[in-house]
């Protein structure tokens, strides 16, 4: 009950609280134990322990469902001492190939080193652009780890450089997620140690003051921490991130073109593209797969300011892992990335065709150069897709007039 100003007493909320109290006691002795009882089966193919339901019965929203969480370091080979644990190399891949999967089954001690570079490479056909890298490409290169391995990873400033930077794994569990440990003048190095306690896919960027800048000269890659069970076998993986570009020059205006600064505060990009450039993913730079193969796409955004409604002109995917992490939705047309954020995408190949990348924000894709190809080779099926078949006059006027 109300008192004469509104205001509800303190024995009223006292005794509604008591009863949502006992409700959620009654709820969890009596209402509970069919939903316990159900719990869904483990898929190794998903991060965590997400459940895979039967085919198509992910349409009973299932795939929001709360999955169990792992046990963080409960397994043996967990408890190792990371003097004991085998050396590898780092795993790298480079845009649009993806760093392969990891052909192993234990954790081990990951060494990763990585060079900062500043270089002029081109963004468009007759546009070039002073990009910050790292291993000299944008995106960076694509780091594959296996969940649980202790990854020692040394960041190179290379002495031509003008700046400072650093870089901040997404993936990385402590300060800065490495940041504070790596940031280096030109002509400097430093190394850190983490843990990928988290399977997933993550952003990583340099975070040297201003963070912005630094991003959005090209400063982003994807680090995949694979589950232990891994991800299931596929035909075809690539690599792609979004990236939104701040140049003086409108867009296609040629010649050398500086970072605007204003232009980025204002979110007001002259280029979104795939892969640091207009024009990687078309022409003779297409991705390529064949009727029949299953493809996978690692699909990063580094933003700096952006996000991405990355969909693919011509196929639906038939699995998204959900920004990279543990749940997955099925028969997605477009889904939707964040700045600094990821997506995996697996679709079938059913036809020919020359499957299109866009960010389906639209006028991005055919005005500001987000658009990329897959083409697809192979055997026609006309009963999944016929092409024309008829083509001929309309002429309703003449069809009122019978």
């Amino acid at each position: 009950m109300r008192d004469e100003r509104g205001n509800v007493g303190t024995g009223t909320l006292v005794g509604a609280a008591g009863f949502v109290v006992v409700l959620a006691a009654v709820l969890a002795v009596f209402g509970g134990r069919d939903a316990t009882a159900a719990g869904p089966p483990v898929d190794p193919q998903v991060q965590h322990a997400f459940a895979e339901a039967p085919a198509h019965a992910a349409h009973d929203l299932t795939i929001n469902a709360v999955w169990a969480d792992r046990a963080l370091r409960a397994d043996p080979e967990d408890l190792m001492a990371v003097a004991d644990l085998p050396v590898v190399q780092g795993v790298l891949g480079y845009a649009p190939h993806a760093a392969p999967p990891l052909a192993r089954d234990y954790r081990a001690h990951v060494q990763v080193e990585l060079e900062v570079v500043e270089k002029v490479m081109e963004l468009a056909d007759g546009v070039e652009y002073r990009f910050w890298t790292f291993g000299g490409a944008v995106p960076g290169p694509m780091v594959r780890v296996r969940e649980g391995d202790y990854v020692t990873f040394t960041l190179q400033n290379h002495p031509s450089s003008h700046f400072p930077h650093n870089i901040d794994l997404h993936a990385v569990s402590g300060q800065g997620g490495g940041a504070e440990a790596t940031l280096i003048a030109p002509g400097q190095q430093a190394t850190f140690g983490f843990t990928a306690l988290n399977p997933g896919v993550y952003v990583y960027h340099c975070a040297t003051a201003p963070v912005g800048m630094h991003v959005a000269n090209g400063m982003y890659g994807l680090i995949v921490v694979e589950p232990k069970e891994g991800f299931s076998p596929v035909d075809r993986e690539f690599y792609v991130v979004q990236g939104d570009f701040y140049t003086r020059g409108d867009f296609g205006e040629p010649g050398l073109q500086e970072f605007d600064m204003l232009r980025a505060i204002d979110e007001d990009a002259a280029y979104v593209v795939f892969n640091g450039r207009v024009g990687s993913l078309t022409g003779d730079n297409a991705l390529q797969a064949k009727v029949g193969e299953t493809v996978r796409i690692f699909v990063g955004n580094g933003g700096p300011n952006l996000a991405s409604s990355f969909h693919v002109i011509g196929d639906v995917f038939d699995r998204v892992w959900v920004e990279g992490g543990a749940i997955f939705n099925r028969d997605v047309q477009t889904t939707l990335i964040p700045a600094g954020g990821s997506a995996v995408v697996e679709f079938d190949t059913n036809v020919p065709a020359s499957l299109t990348l866009v960010d389906h924000s639209i006028f991005r894709a055919f005005n500001k150069g987000a658009i990329g190809s897959l083409v697809v080779t192979g055997e026609q099926d006309p009963v999944v897709y016929s092409g024309r078949v008829d083509i001929r006059p309309y002429e309703p006027d003449a069809e009122a007039a019978r």
